[in-house]
C-alpha cells in the first residue's frame, strides 16, 4: 500500500506528534508499505528519504504551546503537488485541524483519508470557531483515530462522531538498546527532566521547588535537565544551593533523548496540564527508567494509576520531593517499577500498534482507489485565488 502521512509540526523540532509520525513511517516500511511524509522543514538538508519538504514553518501559539506550522498559498501548492505526485492509496493526516499542512491536505484531497487526533483541550469560543472551519475538511475523513481517551473526547466535543482508540507507539527495542550518554556511568543517583524549560505546563518550576528537600536526603544527586529554552533564565529561577547538582543538556536529538533516559535512575515528569497521553512516560519505561509523574488523568492511565510508575499530586512539590527521595533511596522499589513498566510498555510497541493502524487503512480503502486532488475548489482554493497567506 502507498501511504502518505502528513505532520503539521516542524520536522526539525522534536515533539510527540513528530516522533509518532516518524516511528509510524518506519513501522509501516518494516511491514512492506511504501511511505511518504509531508512536513514543514526549516533545514531540508539531511532529511530522511521518506520525508518531503512542506515549506518553512512559522512559530505560532497553538494548543497551549509554541508550534512551528506551515500554511498559506505556497504551502497549499506543496500539498497539491505532493498529493498529485504521490499516487497514494491512503493519506493519513495527524492533528487534522491544526492550522498547518494537515488541514490543507484535507481541504485539497479526496479519496481514502484517515485522521489521528493527538491533543486535548477545553472547549472555548476561540477553539469552537476554529473547529467550525475545520468541519468542512473533516467531513471527508473516512477513518478517525484518537491516541487517548482525552483526545477522543476533544474530537467528539467539537465535531461529534467517534474515533477508534489506537495509542501512541514506541520502538521499544530502540530505547532498550541505547548506550548511556558519555560520562554517565552508574556511579551516582541520577534523575532527568525533559521538556521546554520556558513552557510552564512542563512543570520545571515544581521540580525547582522540590530540589532543596531532595538534596538534603540525596546530596550526591545529579539532576539532568534537557529541552529547548534559555538555560541562563532557567538557572536564574533555581533556588539557592541546588546549582551544583544540576546539569543542563539543552536541546537534544531523539537519539540523545533515548541515551539520556537510559542514563538515569528516575525520569521526573512534573507536567501541570495539557497532556492527552504522555508518550515520554512510555519512552522512559522503554528505556528502563523508573517513572515519577504528576497525577494528570492521561499520566495515570499510562501508569495504570501508579502500578507501572509512581504518581504524585499535581503541583505538589513536597510530594514530588518525597517520591524522588523514596525512589532514589530504594533500589528494590525502583526495580519493581521498572519491571512493571517493562510489562506495560509492550502494549505500546510499534510492532503491535502498527497492525491496528493498518487495519484502519484497509477499512477505508477500496481496491484500485487513489487519493486525488479535490477539484471542487474548497476554501483553500478561494484563499489562493485572493493571494492570501504566504
Amino acid at each position: 500500500m502507498r501511504v502518505g502521512l502528513v505532520c503539521p509540526y516542524a520536522w526539525d523540532v522534536p515533539g510527540g506528534v513528530r516522533s509518532h509520525v516518524a516511528d509510524l513511517a518506519v513501522a509501516l516500511g518494516d511491514h512492506g508499505h511504501d511511505v511518504s511524509v509531508l512536513a514543514p522543514v526549516d533545514d531540508p538538508r539531511d532529511l530522511p528519504s521518506y520525508v518531503v519538504d512542506g515549506g518553512r514553518p512559522i512559530a505560532v501559539r497553538y494548543n497551549g504551546s509554541v508550534a512551528r506550522l506551515s500554511f498559506g498559498v505556497k504551502a497549499t501548492r506543496r500539498v497539491r503537488n505532493w498529493i498529485r505526485e504521490g499516487d497514494f492509496d491512503v493519506v493519513h493526516v495527524h492533528e487534522p485541524v491544526a492550522p498547518s499542512l494537515s488541514i490543507l491536505a484535507l481541504w485539497v484531497a479526496r479519496g481514502p483519508l484517515v485522521a489521528t487526533w493527538h491533543s486535548s483541550h477545553d472547549r472555548s469560543r476561540i477553539m469552537a470557531a476554529g473547529y467550525y472551519v475545520g468541519q468542512t475538511a473533516m467531513e471527508k475523513v473516512r477513518g478517525r483515530i484518537a491516541v487517548s481517551e482525552d483526545a477522543r473526547r476533544t474530537m467528539v466535543a467539537h465535531l461529534g462522531g467517534d474515533a477508534v482508540l489506537i495509542p501512541n507507539g514506541v520502538r521499544v527495542s530502540a530505547f532498550a538498546s541505547r548506550e548511556r550518554l558519555p560520562g554517565m556511568e552508574a556511579d551516582r543517583p541520577r534523575a532527568l527532566f525533559l521538556g521546554r524549560m520556558d513552557e510552564s505546563r512542563k512543570g520545571l518550576a515544581v521540580l525547582w521547588e522540590a530540589l532543596p528537600a531532595v538534596l538534603e536526603a540525596v546530596p550526591d544527586l545529579q539532576m539532568l535537565v534537557a529541552g529547548p529554552g534559555d538555560i541562563d533564565e532557567a538557572r536564574d529561577e533555581m533556588p539557592d544551593g541546588v546549582g551544583h547538582c544540576v546539569e543542563f543538556l539543552g536541546f537534544i536529538s531523539d537519539e540523545d533523548k533515548a541515551r539520556a533516559l537510559r542514563s538515569v535512575d528516575v525520569y521526573v515528569a512534573p507536567h501541570t496540564g495539557g497532556e492527552s497521553f504522555g508518550i515520554v512516560l512510555v519512552e522512559a519505561m522503554a528505556a528502563q527508567a523508573c517513572v515519577l509523574a504528576s497525577d494528570l488523568p492521561a499520566f495515570r492511565r499510562v501508569l495504570e494509576d501508579g502500578r507501572s510508575g509512581r504518581v504524585f499530586p499535581n503541583l505538589d512539590s513536597a510530594a514530588l520531593a518525597r517520591g524522588l527521595i523514596d525512589l532514589l533511596s530504594d533500589p528494590t522499589l525502583r526495580r519493581e517499577y521498572v519491571r512493571q513498566g517493562d510489562r506495560r510498555v509492550r502494549e505500546f510497541d510499534w510492532d503491535r500498534v502498527v497492525d491496528d493502524v493498518i487495519a484502519v487503512y484497509e477499512s477505508v480503502h477500496t481496491v484500485g482507489e487513489k487519493v486525488t486532488e479535490d477539484l471542487r475548489g474548497q476554501i483553500v482554493g478561494r484563499l489562493s485565488s485572493r493571494g492570501e497567506g504566504s
